[in-house]
This record gives C-alpha cells, structure tokens and sequence, in this order.
C-alpha cells in the first residue's frame, strides 16, 4: 500500500468517524430532551399524589365524617 492510498484509507476512516459522532451526539441530545421531559412529568405526579394521598394508598385515606 502506498502512502497515497494509506492517506485516503485515513481519510476515509476519519469521515466515518465524525459521521458516528454526529449521529451520537443527535441520540444523546435527544435522549436528554426526553429525560427532562420525563423528570417534569414526574415532578407534576409527584405533586398530584401528594395532594391526594388516597389515590394510592386507601389505609390514608380518611373516613368520611358520618362514620
């Protein structure tokens, strides 16, 4: 293999490379939106359930007055 054909070999490789990266770092970007959309949506059913103990644990749930 000549030096010419090793530099383009080189080239080439590098090319691929940076396309991975970028395809990479569109996933995480992505991926990040998402979570921080998950971790606000859990924040505001956090807040929902503690408004409201009985939706998922009846035992705290208080007894009407006319019990």
């Amino acid at each position: 293999m000549d030096d010419e054909s090793r530099i383009v070999e080189l080239e080439l490789r590098y090319m691929q490379q940076q396309e991975l990266l970028q395809e990479l770092s569109e996933v995480l970007y992505a991926q990040g939106r998402e979570l921080e959309g998950l971790r606000v949506e859990l924040a505001l059913m956090k807040k929902k359930l503690e408004g409201e103990p009985g939706l998922v644990d009846a035992q705290r749930q208080e007894k009407p007055p006319h019990y």
